[in-house]
C-alpha cells in the first residue's frame, strides 16, 4: 500500500523547509542595470569608496551559492545563509558577506 513507502514524518510542517536560493552568478540580477554598470565601470559611487549592498532578504532570498563566476566589482552581500564555495567567490572579488536573521 502507499501509506508504507518512505520514512514517516509526524505533523510534517513545509515553512521549516523553506530556503529559496541564488547562484552567485545571479546575484547582480537583484540590483538594478544602471547600478551594476556604475559600479562596473568605477563611476561616482564606486569611486568614493562605497561598495553596493544586495540584500538577498529583500528580494526573498536566504542563501546564497557558489555556482558560476562573479564580476570583479566588490559587493557587499546580505542573506540568512552562504555556501562556503559563495563566500569564498566574493571575499575574492573584494566583497563582503553579512549574515542576517
Amino acid at each position: 500500500t502507499q501509506s508504507t513507502w518512505g520514512m514517516r514524518h509526524f505533523h510534517l510542517k513545509r515553512n521549516r523547509y523553506y530556503c529559496p536560493t541564488v547562484n552567485v552568478d545571479h546575484l547582480w540580477s537583484l540590483v538594478s542595470r544602471q547600478a551594476y554598470e556604475s559600479y562596473k565601470e568605477g563611476g561616482s559611487q564606486a569611486a568614493s569608496g562605497k561598495a553596493p549592498v544586495i540584500d538577498c532578504m529583500r528580494a526573498g532570498i536566504f542563501k546564497v551559492l557558489g555556482k558560476g563566476v562573479l564580476p570583479d566589482v566588490p559587493v557587499v552581500v546580505k542573506a540568512r545563509f552562504f555556501s562556503k564555495k559563495a563566500e569564498r567567490k566574493i571575499k575574492e572579488a573584494g566583497g563582503a558577506c553579512v549574515l542576517t536573521a
